[in-house]
């Protein structure tokens, strides 16, 4: 006769609950974090559109089949995709779901007092007994004013004692994890609510805190710029100091004309590298710095069809810097500049023109002109420091000291290098979640420095009438259980303490 075992169905509440507690599990929330972390791998390693949209439309150009297997995957935007947020957003879930109850029933047993006495200490970890002629009473005494003194939570039971120390531990473990969900949170609203944008800015020049005026600008979904006050920014001097043996940069140091909305009076400020200027929880950072040539350009008629100083990106501790001018104005033929410019010019055999020393003393432009289609109506983004150059034709190099003109073949304009100024990076950044990040990040700390170094341990005594002792003495048993080092020695440290008195040594 055979049965038939029928397993009852597990129904959708009974699933829906089943893949809650696998997904607030420890294992999972460890499983989420390994692939966070390594999700966000290809994010230093490919161009971000935020941060470089260029080298992003660079990288079609060179890795066309791998450029488009990157984007169907969203590796171009990996931050924002929806597989990133969607691991994010499951850490999230799952770290609550993991710690909260945890740190419920934590807080619920935080006044619990240490478990009963096991019937057998012998099978423990650490197990002592002795005979004593001290009561039982006495020998409880001891005990406890033993433990009172070292902060144990002390439990009287029949006939025994039971103390446990080292429940902070938990404690710690615990605000570790919260604190990791109030770094989560903080980053968060950083993100969600926050902004990031640079400009560069030459002496002489001014900032407006409008959209246009930004070189690069990325803002989360719930921020508006309108949200940041208006204020102008004029870029009066920068000063940079250097040892003169080294190069190596000394001080950097920024003075500002600082006005804002609704006020008609100016501000003078002072920025350094550590010592931004702060509105509200936005803070503008003097993040780099370098030069830009002073160029004129005219066409063969001396029509003056590009004035002023261009931006040129360092490329060494000397600032030997490459930049690009675009003259689209030219006729008939549009014309590109290719240069480097040298602040200290120095030439030799093997290096050729460099930079000896990061300052303009020896001011030198080197170009290279290019005649063709520069290719800006074809509106593919390009670096405003590159020029393509796949459609010109060079035309002629030369070098130029302040002051002097260089006369372009063919009769088709002249170029003036004018001078040089200095330029200065500011980078914009409104994070609204950093002091939450800071917070969550220091208690995160606290609690990890807690769960290492508290010592988890519980300790019995119990007192037993000795049927060979006399009828004063007894026989003690002592035991603990421990993760952590130093039990036993806490033990000794108990039976000496028990035995020194009265003469029970002797």
């Amino acid at each position: 006769m055979s049965y038939e075992i029928k397993t009852p169905e597990l129904g959708t509440i009974g699933l829906l609950r089943w893949l809650w507690r696998q997904l607030t599990s420890m294992r999972t929330a460890l499983i989420l974090l390994l692939l966070l972390g390594v999700a966000s791998i290809p994010g230093s390693i490919i161009p971000q559109r935020n941060q470089d949209p260029t080298q992003v439309q660079q990288y079609f150009v060179n890795n066309p089949t791998l450029a488009k297997v990157f984007d169907k995957f969203s590796l171009f935007n990996l931050y924002s995709s929806t597989w990133f947020s969607a691991i994010y957003l499951l850490l999230f879930i799952s770290l609550i779901g993991c710690v909260l109850p945890r740190t419920w029933e934590h807080f619920k047993n935080i006044r619990a007092l240490p478990p009963l006495t096991p019937k057998n200490l012998i099978r423990l970890e650490e197990f002592r007994t002795f005979e004593s002629r001290k009561s039982a009473d006495e020998i409880l005494v001891i005990a406890r004013a033993h433990f009172s003194k070292r902060r144990y939570r002390i439990r009287d039971c029949d006939a025994s004692v039971a103390v446990e120390k080292g429940f902070i531990r938990e404690s710690g473990n615990l605000l570790f994890h919260l604190s990791l969900i109030g770094v989560l949170i903080g980053v968060s609203a950083g993100v969600l609510g926050g902004m990031r944008g640079s400009a560069i800015v030459n002496e002489g020049e001014s900032f407006t805190n409008v959209a246009t005026s930004y070189d690069s600008l990325s803002a989360g979904r719930l921020f508006k710029l309108s949200e940041f006050p208006p204020v102008t920014l004029k870029v009066l001097k920068f000063t940079a100091i250097y040892d003169p043996l080294t190069n190596a940069p000394l001080d950097y140091s920024l003075i500002l004309d600082v006005t804002e909305s609704g006020k008609l009076d100016s501000r003078r400020v002072e920025v350094k590298v550590n010592k931004p200027l702060t509105f509200g929880s936005t803070r503008i950072y003097l993040q780099a710095n370098g030069f830009s040539p002073k160029v004129t350009v005219r066409d063969n008629a001396g029509k003056i069809v590009l004035s002023g100083a261009i931006p040129f990106l360092p490329q060494d501790g000397n600032l030997t810097s490459i930049g690009a001018i675009k003259v689209p104005d030219l006729t008939p033929t549009q014309l590109g500049i290719v240069g480097s410019f040298l602040p200290t010019a120095e030439r030799d055999k093997i290096r050729g023109g460099f930079s000896s020393y990061p300052e303009a003393l020896n001011p030198r432009l080197l170009m290279a002109a290019w005649l063709g289609d520069l290719g800006l109506d074809t509106g593919v983004p390009q670096s405003v420091y590159r020029i393509n150059t796949a459609k010109m034709e060079r035309v002629g190099l030369q070098s130029l000291a302040p002051g002097q003109v260089w006369e372009l073949p063919g009769d088709i304009g002249s170029i003036t290098f004018d001078g040089v100024t200095k330029w200065v990076n500011l980078q914009i950044v409104r994070d609204p979640g950093k002091p939450f990040a800071l917070l969550g990040a220091v208690f995160a700390l606290m609690g990890l420095l807690i769960s290492l170094f508290a010592r988890r341990r519980r300790i019995w005594i119990r007192t037993v009438l000795g049927e060979n002792t006399s009828s004063s003495g007894v026989i003690v048993e002592i035991a603990g259980l421990s993760r952590s080092p130093g039990l036993a020695e806490e033990i000794d440290a108990l039976v000496k303490v028990l035995k020194e008195k009265r003469g029970d040594d002797e």
